[in-house]
């Protein structure tokens, strides 16, 4: 890997540049479900076609170029959108700040290390005609720098904005209860953009099939996506570059972490311990306030062709038999109140209780986060507030939701066996290899597994907690996975069989979240090594006892028992 250009800090100072990337890794894409870098599996070095020289020229020179080939035209004046009180992401205090961060992005300073070239050109045309964000991983319309970034692109060259989703048919283990979910947000997300006089367009395929036409039938100038580190997103966004016209710069922003990921390390880092102090140095840097996306004052060409929304579902080739839950409503709007519900009512007992399955003391923010709802940055921003009144709860936060949620996009981005024994340390494979053909006192079957019916009373209630309200409790879910490896023939297998739940019924599944925590319990990722003792080696060990000191686990077990009622 090539770590001069980290070292060097090969960053762009012009915000109207394509800037390079900054890491030799090839891109990491935007994800469709979040929850995603190096490039293609299986491929090492900068096998994705990032600009590693300067010989780009940047866009505010072309822009400067098209605006004297036009002569002098005065610019039309940006407003903050009224958008529909339903569709907002929190009251007027948070409307307020954006407005107080800049009157709209071009005003901004805009910190450039946000994002990166993945395509070799970084010129805009002469011709162009707009300018189009591939909106994947953050689902979002505020508080999104992708989003944000496409529309100073498009300020600057007094071209429209467009939008675009690529609907794939299938995307792993997701099923119509992740679908439902994403694409009543999407729904939000372009009712907002038509307020805000930008076209939202849903292509229905994948990307590498839908979005190259796209871009040549409508003239875009500028491709702007967001940013990934799953292997699958990643293909799709090397794919894209590979079909574009050579002469679309094409660009990616990491709209999902506050530190951006190949900002925050050049490696992968060994532990939370390795990472924190990185992150912490960086966030007066990069955790900020947002400027508002504002109303587009470039009019599209043509409007988007009307989206046929309950018709989407028929392109979908998922399972129908997981169904959507009642406890979460998907969409930004929705979010923010669970957002704004936790800093009311839970967030004075997270740093006491949050280890309580009984206790309702989480945010419960990780099905909106997941999908790129909502802005991780934003709950921080809002959560520090109360610092001064619950101290310790907000710094847990922000130990969870920031230092542990990046180190597990730097696991997935640096380590391409991140879903696989083989991606975890040599101390963990040798201690696991060791002790795999070790008795084991059970053996289930995943249909078993998944159905909840095993001896332990407290495992089948957190199983069936992920399938009725696909959401599992944090505690739960490392002793829910190490259960697995003592009732399963083998790591390998255990590991299968607890990400293939995770992403099958878990809304925030097919995340970074959820493989670093599968192989955080399976195979002691960012863990140490422990008292060796059977089937686990050195892994560290969970039971039955241990919960029962730290919760009252009778009760959860009859709040989730076979018969309880949903």
């Amino acid at each position: 890997m090539d770590t001069k250009r980290d070292r060097a800090g090969d960053r762009n100072t012009v915000i109207a540049r394509f800037p390079r990337s900054s890491t030799g890794r090839g891109p990491a894409s935007p994800g469709l479900w979040g929850r995603a870098g190096p490039g293609i599996p299986g491929k090492r070095g900068n096998q994705s076609g990032l600009c590693s020289s300067g010989s780009a020229a940047t866009l505010l020179r072309a822009a400067l170029r098209m605006r004297r080939a036009r002569g002098k035209r005065k610019a039309e004046a940006t407003e903050v959108p009224c958008v529909n009180r339903r569709r907002t992401e929190g009251d007027e205090a948070i409307q307020e700040a954006r407005r107080r961060a800049a009157p709209s992005v071009r005003e901004f300073k805009y910190n450039k290390k946000r994002v990166r070239l993945v395509s070799q050109g970084s010129d805009l045309k002469d011709d162009a005609r707009c300018i189009l964000y591939w909106m994947c991983r953050d689902q979002r319309v505020q508080d999104n720098w992708a989003f944000l970034y496409a529309q100073r692109l498009a300020l600057k060259q007094e071209l429209p904005l467009h939008v675009c989703f690529c609907l794939v048919p299938k995307f792993l283990e997701a099923t119509i209860r992740h679908y439902r979910f994403m694409l009543r947000g999407l729904q939000e997300v372009a009712e907002e953009c038509a307020e805000l006089n930008i076209s939202f367009h849903l292509l229905l395929g994948y990307a590498k099939d839908v979005l190259p036409v796209f871009v040549t039938e409508h003239g875009v100038g500028g491709l702007v996506t967001d940013f990934s580190p799953l292997r699958l997103p990643r293909q799709w966004v090397e794919e894209v570059r590979e079909r574009l016209p050579e002469d679309v710069p094409f660009a990616q922003v990491d709209a999902h972490n506050i530190v951006p990921c190949w900002v925050a390390s050049p490696k992968q880092e060994y532990s939370a311990r390795t990472i924190r102090g990185k992150i912490h140095a960086q966030l007066p840097e990069f955790l900020t306030e947002f400027p508002p996306v504002v109303r587009h004052p470039h009019p599209p060409s043509c409007p988007a062709e009307p989206i046929a929304w309950e018709a989407c579902y028929s392109s979908l080739e998922v399972d129908h038999t997981v169904k959507e839950v009642e406890w979460a409503t998907p969409g930004t709007a929705a979010g923010m109140a669970v957002l704004k519900s936790f800093i009311a009512e839970r967030l004075k007992s997270f740093s006491s209780h949050r280890n309580d399955p009984n206790k309702a003391a989480l945010s419960n923010l990780s099905p909106w986060l997941h999908f790129g709802q909502v802005s991780t940055q934003r709950a921080i921003l809002e959560v520090q507030k109360q610092r001064r009144s619950y101290k310790d709860s907000v710094d847990a936060f922000v130990e969870e939701a920031v230092v542990r949620r990046e180190l597990a996009e730097n696991f997935c981005y640096y380590n391409e066996n991140y879903d696989s024994v083989q991606g975890a340390y040599d101390w963990a494979q040798t201690t696991l290899k060791v002790h795999a053909k070790d008795k084991r006192p059970y053996l289930y079957s995943l249909q078993e597994l998944e159905q909840g019916t095993t001896h332990d009373p407290l495992w089948n209630a957190a199983q069936l907690q992920m399938v009725r309200e696909g959401k599992m409790h944090g505690f739960l879910r490392m002793y829910w996975a190490k259960k697995i490896l003592e009732w399963t023939h083998s790591p390998e297998e255990a590991l299968q069989f607890a990400i293939y739940l995770n992403d099958r019924y878990e809304l925030d599944g097919r995340d970074p979240n959820g493989y670093v925590g599968c192989l955080w319990s399976i195979c002691g990722i960012h863990d140490q090594g422990w008292a060796e003792r059977p089937i686990f080696g050195k892994i560290r060990y969970m039971n039955y006892a241990g919960c029962k000191r730290k919760f009252d686990v009778e009760q959860f077990e009859r709040r989730y028992s076979p018969t309880h009622s949903q």
